[in-house]
């Protein structure tokens, strides 16, 4: 699962802005898997969308 698919389910599930993503980008890891984390670090989403996102994490690579 790469970093473009995770972001196209950032912006089509969960609705979560261009804007959001970008800030993440410019401040976390280059690791696609670190994302969602600090997407919620930088309180870009919520609990319950960062658990979402880890549902799905875990549902692709299953």
């Amino acid at each position: 699962m790469g970093k473009a698919q995770l972001i196209d389910y950032l912006r089509g599930e969960l609705a979560i802005s261009n804007c959001a993503i970008a800030v993440a980008l410019r401040h976390g890891e280059q690791d696609a898997s670190q994302l969602p984390m600090v997407l919620w670090q930088y309180g870009l989403i919520s609990l319950e969308q960062l658990n979402t996102i880890f549902d799905w994490l875990q549902a692709q690579s299953a």
